[in-house]
């Protein structure tokens, strides 16, 4: 592929990883500052890595402890070490590498890994039109971080990571030391405000990786060809198991690929450039991926439909998401996705706190569903087909 001849592949193996013993010695003042605690590790880490660098101890390519590491050293959470590395990213004295780690990076040369635009950088992007578009002023105070995330459509997040950056770049600045959600006022207006956010020239790793894989589609498959798996495209493209689940996605919605749910897998469906895709017998009657998502977290919430109407009253307390899970022998994921989606539909509300949890607030009418085939055997599909002729 072009693409690896463009970037160097970096193989964990053949990198030093530097101790966690060298910070441990000057650690950082997380309680006395009004500055957020990710943006003093990021300066400590700065700090630190500059003069290593020049002292010659620290190599580039060198791989920095892991987040686990560094939050168990700071007594922080692992959320608040990865804040502070993606500053650190922004200082330009790192590179992070999905399978690999955060690699000490020569900042006056360009980058030599595989990392392009990310999503963060064009929420970042974003909010900034945000801001101006909507007439913010210095001194303004914006909503909070889940009405912007709402606004710029980005997820949570996302949307966290952008206004830290901008809060590193004294864009903004926090009202409170403690804010997570709000508190965000604008200090400066004194940046470049981007016409359009994603060109041909902000390409993401997800994108990038999406052109790979057409590529290998194009060349190595057909038709009907099953493809491998997400840890086979993780390895050979040397990414993330979730930037393959992300860029096979892109090639789902372009109709290149069709994915189906337990040991079918994910198939070629059209090759890339041709005009038709050739159809299948079982495609009539065998719902897509998504449809068979869809069953799955609606079987459960009206299973849950079910028990709160036969067993609850308005007002009372439903179980917690970990007891459901381990009742309905269900992921906790699952059973939360499916309280948001009844709560959207007007049944549940949920509470924090120590007397917090998933409340009724109304009671639900409880209906037989009727759903497509999850799955069918191909060779079924032909005989369904032929009596289907008939």
């Amino acid at each position: 592929m072009t693409d690896e001849k463009k970037y160097i592949l970096t193989r964990k193996s053949n990198l030093n990883k530097i101790s966690i013993d060298e910070f441990k010695n000057s650690l950082p003042d997380l309680k006395n500052s009004d500055e957020s605690k990710s943006l003093i590790i990021a300066g400590w880490l700065a700090s630190i890595v500059k003069k290593e660098l020049s002292s010659g101890k620290f190599k580039v390519s060198d791989v920095l402890p892991s987040k686990a590491e560094f939050a168990y050293l700071l007594g922080v959470s692992i959320g608040t070490v990865q804040h502070a590395i993606r500053h650190l990213e922004d200082l330009g004295f790192v590179e992070s590498k999905q399978c690999i780690g955060t690699m000490i990076k020569d900042y006056t040369q360009p980058a030599s890994i595989r990392k392009l635009t990310s999503k963060r950088d064009m929420a970042i992007a974003e909010i900034k039109r945000y801001i101006i578009n909507d007439g913010f002023k210095v001194g303004a105070f914006l909503p909070s971080s889940r009405t912007i995330a709402t606004i710029i459509g980005y997820s949570n997040n996302t949307t966290r990571f952008a206004i830290d950056a901008l809060v590193a770049e004294n864009i903004l600045k926090r009202r409170f030391k403690n804010a997570r959600d709000n508190g965000w006022v604008v200090l400066s207006l004194d940046f470049d405000c981007p016409k359009t956010v994603k060109t041909s020239n902000t390409e993401t790793l997800v994108d990038m990786t999406a052109k790979d894989l057409e590529n290998i589609i194009a060349k190595e498959l057909k038709p009907g060809d099953k493809i491998p798996s997400h840890h086979e495209l993780s390895e050979r493209l040397k990414v993330s198991l979730k930037t393959v689940h992300d860029a096979l996605q892109i090639l789902v919605n372009k109709g290149y690929l069709q994915t189906r749910r337990g040991t079918y897998g994910t198939t070629v469906i059209k090759l890339p450039g041709s005009a038709n895709s050739p159809k299948r017998p079982e495609d009539k009657i065998f719902a897509p991926a998504k449809d068979a998502a869809f069953y799955h977290y609606e079987k459960t919430q009206n299973y849950i439909k079910k028990l709160i109407a036969e067993n609850y009253e308005i007002g009372e307390k439903l179980p917690s998401i970990a007891a459901l899970a381990k009742d309905l022998n269900l992921s906790p994921n699952t059973i939360r996705t499916a309280f948001q989606n009844l709560a959207k539909e007007g049944y549940l509300v949920f509470s924090r706190g120590r007397y917090g949890g998933t409340f009724v607030i109304d009671i639900p009418e409880v209906e037989e569903q009727a759903f497509k085939w999850l799955s069918v055997n191909p060779s079924f599909a032909k005989e369904y087909q032929k009596v289907e002729e008939n």
